[in-house]
Formats: structure tokens, sequence, C-alpha cells
């Protein structure tokens, strides 16, 4: 069914801004440049080896963006979607359904490049009322390992999407919804530091899903964490081009060290970690 992590999608107000901006934290520019023209988006990819980041912004005038402007306008930039992959979208939607998860049918969806080139997909959308309000989409990509290949590997580039924080009032419901309905792997559920956190796994990226009392009945996405080799040297860089960061620390994980961006990067909070366990 669910066979990989595809993409998180995070909203922005121009694309080409926040472009540069996720080219230094990840040490590398993006996979691909182009539009969803009946969308009305403009959209950058960057591939780090087990995921996509993706961009996506209104174009200048489109009609069609409408609503992603008044969304902006209300919520501002941030995570905004995260998508899993599959390689059969057709079974994909009819195992989901039978699990009790509402899902459409697959749609296919084009993009076309800066080289005027045209990429096909197919995605099925979640319902929200299935995903806890949660913007949830798995897509069938024929093209998702070469999108995803990380290139250059130096030590100071990010190497991969660690984790995906998001936020819930009901542990139990979250627990029924990735692994009874999505059919991921729980690694882990425990209390930490006094608050519950489940652990999903899929694609060598975890979701983790931390218990917020003060929420309602939607779910809320957080942040997301970046693994690199060398913590010291992706520190350095980044300070170097004027970035402010955290002191390097330990991280909650035992063997790990982390660092935080001081501001969330493009309203999404940013955590880059060093974990020798997952070499």
């Amino acid at each position: 069914m669910i066979t990989h992590f595809d993409h998180l999608t995070v909203l922005v107000n121009d694309v080409d801004v926040a472009a540069a901006g996720y080219a230094l934290l990840l040490g590398r520019p993006p996979r691909w440049r182009g539009t969803h023209p009946e969308l009305g988006r403009h959209t950058a990819l960057f591939g780090v080896g087990n995921a996509l980041i993706e961009l996506s912004g209104p174009l200048p005038d489109a009609p069609e963006a409408e609503g992603l402007r008044a969304y902006l306008a209300e919520r501002g930039e941030g995570l905004q979607a995260l998508a899993f992959g599959t390689d059969d979208a057709d079974a994909c939607s009819r195992e989901l359904r039978e699990r009790g998860v509402r899902a459409t049918p697959p749609q296919v969806g084009e993009a076309r490049g800066q080289d005027g080139r045209l990429r096909s997909y197919r995605a099925l959308e979640l319902s929200p009322r299935s995903t806890r309000g949660v913007s949830m989409l798995i897509v069938e990509r024929p093209d998702a390992s070469q999108l995803m290949a990380a290139g250059d590997a130096a030590p100071d580039r990010v190497e991969a999407l660690d984790h995906v924080v998001l936020t819930t009032a009901d542990p139990a419901a979250a627990h029924a919804l990735y692994g009874e309905g999505l059919g991921l792997r729980l690694a882990l559920d425990k209390e930490l530091f006094g608050t519950r956190r489940l652990f999903f796994r899929v694609g060598k990226v975890t979701l983790e899903v931390v218990q917020d009392a003060s929420l309602g009945a939607s779910d809320r996405f957080f942040g997301a964490a970046y693994r690199v080799r060398d913590l010291d040297a992706v520190h350095a860089r980044l300070r170097a081009a004027g970035l402010r960061v955290s002191d390097v620390r330990s991280g909650r994980k035992d063997g790990t060290r982390v660092f935080s961006l001081s501001d969330p990067l493009f309203g999404v909070p940013t955590l880059v970690i060093r974990d020798p366990a997952r070499d």
C-alpha cells in the first residue's frame, strides 16, 4: 500500500526567495523547478535522499491561485501537507477505503518544468474527516527515485529528512489513523518529559506525533528535522552564511547531537540532527 515517504509541502509567498533559503539550509539546489498551471502554483522540489521537500506558492496574477493567496493571508507560511508514496495508486485507494479511511480515486496531475517538459503523476487525497484535519495525500510517480537522489554527499550537506512532527490532543485516534488506517509501523509509543509521543516509521522517515491536550479535534503540523553526517560542519556553514542557529547540544535520543534554527524557516520550526545509529 504505502511504500515510502514522498514529500512535505511548505507553502510560501515567494518560491524564489524560499528556494534560496532552503538551498542554504540543505546545501544543494532544487532538483526541479516549474509550475502546476491548473493550480496556479509555482513549485520547487528539493531531494534529500529519502524524501522531497516541496516549496509551493501562488503564480502572480493567476486566478487559479486565489484560494492559495487567501490561505497564506490567513495562516501565513509553513507546513501545509504531507504525502506518502505508493507503487499502485489504485490498489492503495481501494485498501484505504477498506480500512475505513476516506480516499479519493487517483487523479492524474501534471507539472511543467522550466525547460518546458511535462512531468506526470497520480495522486489520491485523503479526506480531512479521516486525517483529523491534516492535509494528506498519497502519490504514485515514475520519477520518485530520480527526484529524491541527494546528489552531492559532502558532509556539510543535509543527508536526509529525519522526522516530521505533528501534535494531537488524542494519541489513540492518531494511532488508529497512522497505524491501523495507513498501515505505518509504530516503532515506539512512550512518555517523554511528561508527554506521550508516538513514533511511526515509513521509508526511513519518522512521523512523530506529540500529545498536546490544548488542541481540539484537529491535529496540527509542528516542524521538521534533517539528518546530517557532520553536524559541526553544517553548523559552521550556516552560521558563516549569517543564519541564526542555536548552539550545538545533546539530543533527547541517546547518542545524538542537535542544533535548531533560531527562527522558523518560512514558518517551519527546524532541527538539524546527527544520529550515528541511523548511518
